[in-house]
């Protein structure tokens, strides 16, 4: 069971990465760090610099969030993301869809206990 359950969390995390990058980016404009700290204080994420960057840059080229580069007195520039328009849309979406599933299995769990 334990390799199962092991595997079934990381494809959960995987499922709801993308929502949580978008969620994230809603509340404010952040930078790749910054965000990876947003993200790892989700408890269960997991997530890692590894993971974070390659969804950036395929959020970015979808166009649901953007890119920009700014010099930073603390050291190398910054690349800060910011969330699109397109990206509001479809982080809705995905909330909505997590919604109705999460309602779903509420329901199937009530049947279960009757």
């Amino acid at each position: 069971m334990n390799d199962f359950f092991d595997n079934w969390t990381v494809q959960v995390r995987k499922g709801v990465l993308e929502l949580c990058i978008l969620t994230a980016l809603a509340e404010k404009e952040r930078y790749g760090y910054e965000l990876v700290k947003t993200l790892v204080a989700v408890p269960g994420l997991g997530v890692t610099e590894g993971t974070l960057y390659p969804l950036l840059s395929r959020l970015r080229v979808q166009g649901y969030i953007s890119a920009r580069l700014e010099e930073s007195s603390e050291g190398p520039a910054r690349k800060y993301y910011a969330l699109t328009a397109d990206g509001t849309k479809v982080m809705a979406a995905m909330n909505d869809y997590l919604e109705d599933l999460n309602h779903g299995i509420r329901k199937l769990q009530e049947r279960n206990k009757t």
